[in-house]
């Protein structure tokens, strides 16, 4: 077991990174990466890997969902607050139906059958979408109206109430409940169906409420925890337990408590929940290899080829017919532009994480028609996975507006990158100093900037040294430019989507500041980013927001 876990690792990381390097999504190397080692090819993965593939699978969407609770804005979400909750439900029912309609002719499954394949299709994928709002929210797109914040959030409620779906309808194809007898009422699992939706959501949200409490006390009031990494550990330990207490509590959904608990948690505790974003950030990173390279792995190719002309028509209907019925109702009476409306088109489309999680299931389980909802589920995430995550970012800048960035809800979105600006002087070491900390603290990157005219080749000689002397184990990259210094400063900053800038601020002597002016002043005061001021005498200094 061992062997095949480490050449899922090795394999499945350096096929998502080769596909990254094409142009495609990650996720598709990792599949094609378990086709090739499945047991229809290479067959070097054991069963008992395959066998535990349900439990990884589990543990993935909880990773996933965590994430996607961490990142909601709710200021975002009070203002778009009934766009979002109709995202949540009527794009993913309104394709559910139209899929589980077409499944009924083209691939001739009763009514139960086809509702579970519409469910599987209909969701959406927090892999491809969750990083592609959190970078759009990065760089500004569509931040003003709070779009990717609505999209997220319509994104995980569609998908908790699919995965609600779902779990009821195996449920009703497996036979495992035969109803409820009142004397000599029996009342049926199909009209059981809303009181148990209703308990699912209502018991998820205060249970994923009171499991953030009880980890902010842990980790916060009690001081049970000295670092970041045991906050992660407890955090995602908290958010197992409640995925797999619904096996004890089957009327409450464990999906929809997980992203409770996340949007609690930075409610809560900002702090805390800054912590959780990149650490569950680290855990994504293992478990989306094993998700995708196992789903490759289970795949059978026959089967894909038999539904490809077919699926691809029932895909195409599900988007074009349903979703598009879906965002056109949700969007209605919001102050949503049509440019902005059609944005939902690319950015709201992709499927992966949830089609990988549960697509499996019903073959698991021996349901009839199971190898090709398998094939089904596999088919719509090569189809829609590179498509929504190319289109997104292309798309973004065309239909959406650009606002202005807050800093305190983009903190899941990439690595710490700080812009060090130095000129000759003795300073600039106090400034890539203070730099290197905070790069180290973070494992963050710095850009050095320079900004003159007409730089001297031996100037630039020493400062390069004194560069590479001070960054000597931190990623970092030079820039020379020419320009206003504090204009060129911030341009920079902008441009490059830095956090933060580092800036020397010489004491000099008031005539002085009369007759040349301060180059620190004037960036603290025209940024829109953060910026650390660095004095000769101390290289620890407040941040200026």
């Amino acid at each position: 077991m061992l062997p095949s876990t480490l050449w899922i690792l090795l394999m499945g990381f350096f096929g998502g990174q080769l596909a990254r390097r094409l142009g495609a999504p990650p996720l598709l190397g990792m599949i094609l990466i378990g086709i090739l080692t499945g047991p229809q090819i290479g067959n070097v993965i054991s069963a008992d890997v395959l066998d535990a593939a349900d439990g990884l699978r589990t543990m993935a969407v909880t990773i996933i969902l965590m994430k996607a609770g961490l990142g909601l804005d709710r200021q975002k979400l009070e203002r778009q607050g009934s766009v979002a909750l109709r995202l949540g439900v009527l794009p993913a029912l309104c394709e559910t139906l139209v899929v589980g309609a077409v499944a009924l002719f083209l691939f001739n499954f009763d009514a139960p059958t086809a509702l579970l394949l519409g469910c599987i299709i209909a969701a959406e994928s927090p892999a491809v979408i969750v990083p592609g709002m959190l970078r759009l929210k990065h760089l500004g797109w569509g931040v003003d109206k709070g779009i990717p914040d609505a999209i997220l959030t319509g994104s995980a409620l569609s998908d908790v109430l699919l995965l609600l779906l779902v779990s009821l309808l195996l449920g009703f194809l497996s036979q495992e409940g035969g109803g409820l007898s009142l004397g000599d009422i029996t009342i049926s699992p199909l009209q059981l169906l809303p009181l148990e939706i209703f308990l699912r959501i209502g018991l998820g949200l205060g249970v994923g409420y009171l499991a953030a409490r009880l980890l902010v006390s842990l980790s916060v009031k009690q001081n049970w925890t000295q670092k970041s990494v045991q906050d992660v550990l407890i955090g995602a330990g908290i958010a197992l337990f409640l995925t797999i207490f619904d096996q004890v509590l089957p009327i409450y959904s464990g999906y929809l408590a997980v992203m409770s608990l996340g949007f609690c948690l930075v409610q809560l505790d900002a702090p805390l929940g800054r912590r959780l974003r990149g650490g569950f950030d680290a855990l994504w990173t293992v478990a989306e290899i094993f998700l995708f390279v196992l789903l490759g792995a289970t795949l059978q190719l026959e089967v894909l080829g038999e539904v490809l002309v077919p699926g691809l028509v029932l895909l195409a209907l599900g988007l074009l017919v349903g979703r598009s019925l879906g965002w056109y109702l949700s969007t209605l009476g919001s102050d949503w532009t049509w440019r902005e409306r059609l944005f939902l088109l690319p950015g709201n489309m992709a499927k992966a994480t949830v089609q990988a999680a549960i697509g499996a299931i019903p073959l698991a389980q021996g349901l009839a028609g199971g190898e090709e909802i398998l094939a089904l589920a596999v088919l719509s995430i090569l189809v829609t996975a590179p498509l929504g995550a190319w289109s997104t970012q292309q798309f973004a800048p065309l239909l959406l507006e650009k606002g202005v960035v807050d800093p305190t809800q983009v903190g899941a979105v990439g690595q710490l990158r700080v812009l060090a600006a130095v000129d000759t002087s003795p300073m600039a070491d106090s400034v890539l100093t203070k730099a290197a900390d905070l790069a180290r603290r973070s494992d963050g990157e710095v850009l050095v900037l320079h900004v003159s005219d007409r730089p001297e080749k031996e100037v630039l000689h020493d400062l390069q040294q004194r560069i590479r002397r001070r960054l000597v184990d931190i990623r970092h990259e030079v820039l020379i430019r020419p320009g206003v210094i504090p204009e060129t400063i911030v341009e920079v900053a902008r441009s490059q989507s830095l956090s933060d800038i580092i800036i020397g601020q010489p004491q000099h002597r008031p005539w002085d500041n009369l007759l040349n002016g301060s180059i620190s002043q004037a960036v603290l005061e025209t940024s829109p980013i953060p910026v650390i001021l660095v004095k000769p005498e101390e290289l620890t200094v407040p941040r200026d927001d």
